[in-house]
């Protein structure tokens, strides 16, 4: 049934219908008496359903001038309740924004936690925490074996949380690259911090050059990845718009390559000043 209305208001036989008269046993579709005009012989718009018994009905909905509109050239679309739509673009600003912070505040961590591993000449509970022992089979950070607090400005104290992993914890800061050679002390393990020699300072330097510019690029591909976003779009928002959400993550980028250069240059500081 669904097959043979389909077929029968095609386009095809619609446009049909508008010229001639079509029968069948069971109903025939016609113009109305007032379809012709006295000039032109011009059809109806409106079908009319003419019964078996000659009875005539309208169909009651004009599918040739539907028809003819859904052609019409530069006509706006409209929703089911024949209203115009408007196509609305969502504001992408904060998202792009909050995805390049996320990005930039990774990298800046990143950074924290390679400068905490490369010794000074003072002592620092953090200088360890890099440092994996393996206990029972299990390697872990040395933070979660072990409590290490600072006994003066050049001595570590390292206390095991189990007794029995005190060897393991003593063989892994030795293999470790701090240069640190700890004591045994009863329960705890004593690591004097060794002062820090010419060349020393200046290896140290040269890694905290190369991690400040591998994080600068870090934080340059998040605003990379931002711009690439935000051209996407380009085309759909206003220009004015496009330039703002630029210029707000140019402005995340100074302030995070900042962020890296002060941290870095507080580090080398730390270290001459050893």
């Amino acid at each position: 049934m669904a097959i043979s209305l389909k077929r029968a208001f095609s386009p095809r036989n619609l446009i049909f219908l508008r010229s001639s008269i079509y029968h069948s046993r069971d109903l025939s579709f016609t113009s109305s008496s007032n379809a012709l005009n006295n000039n032109n012989n011009s059809v109806s718009e409106t079908p009319l359903l003419v019964t078996q018994n000659g009875a005539v009905r309208s169909l009651g909905y004009n599918f040739f001038g539907e028809f003819r509109r859904g052609f019409a050239k530069g006509k706006k679309s409209k929703d089911d309740s024949g209203s115009d739509t408007v196509e609305v673009v969502p504001d992408i600003g904060p998202s792009v924004k909050s995805a390049a912070i996320s990005q930039m505040e990774a990298a800046i961590v990143a950074l924290s936690r390679d400068l905490s591993k490369l010794r000074t000449g003072r002592a620092s509970p953090g200088m360890l925490d890099h440092i994996i022992v393996e206990t029972s089979g299990v390697k872990m950070p040395l933070i979660r074996v072990a409590a290490v607090s600072v006994l003066d400005s050049h001595t570590l104290s390292v206390t095991p949380y189990d007794s029995n992993a005190i060897k393991k914890l003593e063989n892994a800061i030795i293999s470790s690259p701090l240069g640190l050679n700890p004591r045994v002390d009863g329960q705890r393990l004593v690591a004097s911090i060794p002062p820090l020699t010419k060349e020393h300072i200046q290896a140290m330097c040269k890694l905290i050059a190369k991690s400040s510019e591998d994080v600068k690029q870090s934080i340059r591909r998040a605003r990379q990845k931002a711009f690439d976003t935000i051209k996407k779009v380009s085309s759909s928002i206003p220009k004015d718009n496009v330039k703002k959400m630029e210029k707000e993550v140019d402005e995340l980028t100074k302030k995070y390559v900042k962020s890296a250069e002060d941290m870095c240059k507080a580090k080398e500081k730390e270290i001459g000043g050893s």
